[in-house]
């Protein structure tokens, strides 16, 4: 593993569904304790970590509503419930691994963890402290991809490194299209031409202005966050 990486600050973009149980359950111990310990070797290697976790484990606001008996905007606000408790529990899992964390949602709950503001976030990352951003926007109609990429800009972050099921962007789904071809590098103009689908189109936008850079990467693969980070694991590098 190098001894050195280019990223000083990256935030980590996750979804819910990496955290399920293989029988369906909505969080799995056993994945939470060794993310959580992957997240901890991240910092060792000097980065600093912030955090983005889905709720679609529980719950997707597009979908709940598409079935027709609930409107989009409080299918959406249950979602950003959805995304607050994945991240308690990641924060639990991040204290008990010795890494200090924080939950921050965007949608205020006082009573239960901080609420988003960005200087009290980027205070904590300067003290090496783990930020789990929950609630997503706080608003509806914006996925956490959207919300990923708002946060990593207003954080000075250098990457987003969104963990999915495959190990990069591809010409196709590779799961369907066995001829697929991975990319190692690729520029946001060409994700958004080919319609790669990496990310919502909203969250392509905002990183191809905002000039922030996209690693995509399994989340499968053993000490797959700072494999990916430090070079060790295949990725593919969506770059402005």
């Amino acid at each position: 593993m190098p001894e050195t990486t280019p990223f000083r600050r990256v935030l980590v973009k996750l979804s819910g569904e990496a955290l399920a149980a293989p029988d369906g359950y909505w969080l799995h111990p056993p994945t939470l304790a060794g993310l959580a310990e992957d997240i901890a070797r991240t910092i060792e290697a000097g980065i600093e970590v912030a955090l983005v976790v889905g709720g679609g484990n529980m719950i997707r606001g597009a979908r709940i509503s598409a079935a027709g008996f609930i409107d989009r905007a409080t299918g959406d606000s249950l979602g950003m419930m959805a995304t607050v408790m994945n991240s308690l529990a990641l924060e639990t899992a991040l204290n008990a691994a010795g890494v200090t964390a924080r939950t921050m949602s965007a949608v205020s709950m006082p009573t239960i963890c901080e609420t988003y503001a960005r200087q009290p976030a980027l205070h904590h990352l300067d003290k090496g402290q783990v930020v789990v951003l929950a609630g997503g926007t706080g608003n509806p109609y914006f996925t956490t991809d959207t919300a990923a990429v708002l946060r990593a800009a207003e954080l000075r972050c250098d990457a987003v490194l969104k963990a999915t099921q495959v190990d990069g962007v591809y010409s196709a789904d590779p799961k369907r299209d066995p001829s697929a071809i991975r990319y190692d590098r690729i520029t946001h103009d060409e994700a958004i031409a080919r319609d790669l689908k990496v990310m919502d189109t909203a969250a392509f936008a905002l990183a191809r202005e905002s000039r922030l850079s996209i690693v995509v990467g399994s989340v499968h693969a053993p000490s797959s966050i700072t494999a990916i980070l430090t070079g060790a694991a295949p990725s593919t590098h969506v770059v402005p």
